[in-house]
């Protein structure tokens, strides 16, 4: 606060006026006048002095917001995520900085997951190296950084906008390039000003060509601020892991493991064994091993490595690319179960009756050597009793173990009832010049289930342990579906005449029955999307909220440290809890779990949008050559602009705005999930199929738009305003 004006105060002078301001950053003309004893007319000194010092850059402000120096640290100020420290903490930087001097170090103190480019409210403390900030308010993404494509013609230089959502193009001035050249990829900031109707930018960062392979999924990163290259430290340190050393361990060699992926899998964290339980006390009853890469050997709490891993949070898969969490040294090679070689493991061993009901498990911290690495395709194809040539007798044995256990299983698992949602997953296969060669479906394969249900249950045994042990984790949970979501489930069910009852105890099995009824008719498909969107969003915590869709009351990710960082505190958390050697999760990581949990939920969505928005751009470049075909197009979305639509061969979705589906006005009902015509009734439902044609394909922003087959040539729709019905007095 400003100090009371002095007794028998020198006379007014520049000095005296910086040397205030110096104490009191802020303060107005008001403020100076009191704490400089100024009366009279000497407040027309002061007032020529102000503007002296404004003029000569010495101060900026006005005399009711208040003046400051140029440089000076205000107590409160508007911040953006610049970064992070090597201790993992979050950096920032002043939204405005008009000094010559370099910007202060600002470490943001908070427990919130705040993103790369975000902007803060922040109020500012000095520190002995800088300043700390402490939130008041966040204030969503950076707004003055835009992402788009340079489009020069002639002298014509302007940008064009990645995201869908920003109308303007910005234009730009031959100094303000930055090096760019026609269809680069650019970073740009806003101007003030406009420019021939535009608003202005400069080019800040020059991302590459368009036309360059994997320029589709650099647009994705950038756009949602995922970091790629590793620094110096953390891949030092990954060059300098070695081998492991097996003593001390428990050595799993002899069991011949199998790693079970996908074919284009470039990483092998899990692998599986089982065989028939010899104790006569469990007739029938079998052993299942799953072991996974010991990746927290490597990977020690407050590394680099550990802190690296925890700012990205998860890998990030693309169809032309992954953005790992872990340098390839070790993703791809130390921390990879090859086949035939040495690597350290943390296993579970399961032992379970004929009913596939879990008697017991163990952790164990080993030395495994893979006997066999499988593609999904292969171990179906030995299932199906006809396995490769090249199949080992030893790997053939082992897969009829697995299948044999997996059989028992599945009485456990129907007993459990998970939700059994089919939603069919799109494999983009990229040719060697970047663009798409191939659009399809992945089969889905009874081995892929396999491998899912041996996780699942690993998954489950880690918590259970972890709980029993009393040791601190962090759990994987999915809540159930919230009732305003279910009430909307209920509204859709009514408009194809399924009964609901809105009061009933909601539990997984609810859903199955209501996708079992549809199962084989026209509702089939897009059932499993509304019963998809009903659900909560599966998230982590450090409190077990259990997870709804697998109906289990205790759940955590155990099974992929090489590419979640969840997986991999809950191996720290076991090498603490059973006493497994070095590298278990420390105090320091058990007092921050919450905060843990927040910021890799915040990754994981980081992730899904980013690989989402890539899979778009990347269909829509693919849909590009086939503008004006026909298609069958099922109905996904009903909104009050146009209907949602997916194709059936490609899974290509876009939009029919509703100004194409005829001349008449159409109502939104909401709760049929419909738009109706006004004079004819023709409705347009969810579910609906309907003949379409491409109209645009839109690769820059991912955005596809269809028209109406059958009326292409229709005239354009008129839509009117709602009604405006009078307010009812009584508060709603």
């Amino acid at each position: 606060m400003p100090r009371g004006p002095a007794k028998n105060a020198p006379p007014i002078d520049r000095q005296r006026v910086l040397d205030v301001l110096a104490q009191d950053p802020g303060a107005t003309k008001r403020d100076l006048a009191r704490v400089l004893g100024i009366k009279g007319s000497d407040r027309i000194v002061l007032k020529r002095i102000l503007k002296e010092l404004e003029g000569e850059g010495l101060l900026r402000g006005s005399r009711k917001r208040g003046y400051i120096r140029p440089g000076t640290i205000p107590e409160v100020a508007v911040l953006e995520i610049s970064g992070q420290d090597t201790d993992g903490e979050l950096l920032a930087k002043l939204n405005k900085w008009d000094s010559n001097e370099a910007p202060p170090l600002i470490v943001v103190n908070t427990e919130e997951a705040i993103g790369i480019g975000e902007r803060i409210l922040a109020r500012l403390t000095a520190t002995d190296d800088g300043y700390e900030a402490k939130v008041i308010k966040r204030l969503g993404a950076a707004a003055h950084k835009v992402l788009g494509v340079m489009r020069i013609s002639g002298a014509y230089m302007r940008i064009v906008p990645i995201d869908r959502k920003t109308k303007n193009e910005f234009s730009v001035d031959k100094r303000d390039l930055g090096g760019a050249v026609d269809n680069d990829l650019v970073v740009a900031e806003p101007l003030a000003g406009r420019a021939s109707g535009s608003p202005r930018a400069r080019v800040v960062e020059c991302l590459g060509s368009m036309d360059a392979p994997k320029a589709v999924s650099l647009i994705a990163i950038h756009a949602h601020g995922i970091p790629t290259d590793f620094p110096k430290e953390v891949l030092d340190e990954a060059q300098g892991a070695a081998p492991i050393d097996p003593r001390g361990r428990t050595d799993l060699r002899a069991i011949p493991l199998l790693t079970i992926d996908p074919e284009d899998a470039r990483d092998h964290d899990d692998a599986v064994w089982a065989a028939p339980d010899s104790d006569p006390a469990n007739k029938d009853g079998i052993i299942t091993l799953v072991a996974i890469a010991d990746v927290a050997h490597y990977v020690t709490p407050g590394s680099a490595l550990d802190r690296e891993a925890y700012k990205r949070g998860n890998s990030v898969y693309f169809p032309d690319r992954v953005v790992p969490m872990l340098p390839e040294q070790l993703s791809a090679d130390l921390c990879s179960l090859k086949e035939g070689v040495d690597r350290p493991c943390v296993a579970v061993r399961m032992v379970f009756d004929a009913k596939g009901k879990k008697r017991r498990h163990e952790f164990i911290r080993g030395i495994m050597r893979s006997a066999a690495r499988l593609t999904y395709a292969q171990a179906q194809r030995a299932f199906d009793g006809h396995p490769d040539d090249d199949t080992s007798p030893t790997a053939r044995e082992a897969l009829a173990g697995v299948w044999a256990a997996y059989q028992i299983l599945l009485k456990e698992r129907a007993d459990r009832d998970p939700l059994e949602l089919d939603l069919p997953e799109r494999r983009i296969t990229i040719g060697a010049d970047g663009k798409i060669a191939s659009i399809a479906y992945r089969e889905r394969l009874e081995s892929m289930k396999l491998i899912e249900e041996f996780m699942v249950l690993a998954n489950v045994a880690a918590a259970e342990a972890l709980e029993k042990t009393r040791t601190p984790l962090i759990y994987r949970v999915h809540e159930p579906p919230s009732q305003e979501k279910l009430f909307g489930f209920s509204d859709y069910l009514r408009t194809i005449g399924v009964s609901f009852a809105k009061g009933q105890v909601i539990k997984p099995a609810v859903f199955n029955r209501i996708l079992g009824n549809v199962k084989e008719g026209p509702h089939e498909q897009v059932m499993n999307d509304v019963v998809l969107r009903t659900q909560a969003q599966a998230v982590y915590a450090p409190d077990n909220l259990g997870h709804f869709g697998l109906n289990l009351a205790k759940y955590a990710h155990f099974t992929s440290p090489i590419r979640r960082y969840a997986d991999l505190v809950v191996h720290r958390a076991l090498i603490r809890g059973f006493q497994l050697g070095e590298s278990g999760l420390t105090d320091r990581e058990v007092a921050q779990l919450a905060e843990t949990a927040s910021h890799i939920s915040m990754t994981e969505r980081r992730a899904m949008a980013a690989e989402r928005d890539s899979t778009d751009r990347y269909v829509a470049a693919f849909m590009e050559d086939r503008v004006g075909a026909t298609f069958d197009a099922r109905i996904t979305g009903v909104t009050r602009f146009g209907l949602f639509v997916r194709l059936a061969e490609t899974g290509a979705e876009g939009l029919l705005p509703a100004r194409v589906l005829g001349t008449e006005y159409f109502h939104h009902d909401e709760r049929r999930h419909a738009l109706i015509g006004e004079r004819t009734n023709t409705s347009y439902s969810l579910g609906d199929i309907v003949r379409v044609r491409l109209a645009e394909a839109a690769p820059l922003t991912g955005g596809l738009r269809f028209d109406l087959a059958e009326a292409a040539e229709a005239p354009r729709q008129i839509r009117r305003p709602a009604p405006v019905r009078p307010r009812s007095k009584r508060r709603r």
